[in-house]
């Protein structure tokens, strides 16, 4: 069966494009889906635009009508650990919908998406990825240059572009990074059964400057995330 690999924004999409081979492209829902191979692997590519809805409905898609039975996210992201530059490459261990939860004076409690505390309490915050893709995803990049780093990535529906936001993430949660797709690509796969992957490389670092930094460097990061998910397609 293929793997599934999604990607939020052109400059992403058009990586991963010019590399596939034998395309085949269908439109389901105003996206369109192309099955093809890349570095002799079936895979069925798609855009899904940025949001959690997105690319939610993409990720269901895949697993649903093109039967993958493995989903990759390939894309950038912004760097919210001051340890990180722009270039770095994070690879979620975890991913947590930052945005969703309870409200209460004023103040988001997060919780985990679908849950609220008083009516269906639930003791995890997030997905995690499984061990045992974990130990083959490290062991397969332990060579790898630029270093990658596994760890929390954080999904909202917001471009975070504030110094006070990044830092209170940061904090809160010991994010890595902030994106707007990859924990609805989790949490959909997981109801499928099906593992997930998140790749990012940092295209900024997600204070005042992430607009500029963003658009200087967002072509250079999709090709470093693009060049790691090739480096992983034998382990997936």
């Amino acid at each position: 069966m293929p793997i599934g690999l999604i990607t939020a924004i052109p400059q992403e999409l058009a990586h991963l494009r010019a590399l596939l081979r034998g395309a085949a492209p269908v439109d389901v829902a105003h996206t369109e889906f192309v099955a093809g191979t890349l570095d002799g692997y079936e895979v069925v590519l798609a855009g899904s635009g940025m949001g959690k809805i997105n690319s939610a409905l993409v990720a269901t898609v895949l697993a649903d009508r093109f039967g993958c039975d493995f989903i990759a996210f390939s894309g950038v992201a912004g760097g919210l650990d001051p340890q990180l530059s722009v270039g770095d490459v994070v690879i979620a261990d975890r991913v947590i919908q930052h945005d969703a939860g309870l409200i209460e004076d004023a103040t988001l409690q997060t919780y985990q998406a679908g849950h609220v505390p008083f009516i269906n309490p639930v003791d995890r915050l997030g997905y995690r990825v499984g061990d045992e893709l974990l130990a083959r995803l490290v062991g397969r990049l332990a060579d790898f240059s630029p270093v990658v780093h596994f760890g929390t990535v954080l999904s909202g529906d917001q471009y975070v572009h504030c110094d006070a936001t990044r830092q209170r993430l940061q904090r809160e949660f010991g994010g890595l990074a902030v994106e707007m797709e990859g924990g609805a690509v989790a949490q959909v796969a997981e109801a499928f059964g099906v593992p997930w992957l998140v790749i990012r490389a940092l295209s900024d670092l997600a204070g005042h400057d992430s607009r500029f930094d963003f658009l200087a460097f967002v072509d250079a990061a999709a090709a470093t995330s693009v060049a790691i998910l090739r480096r992983l397609l034998p382990v997936l």
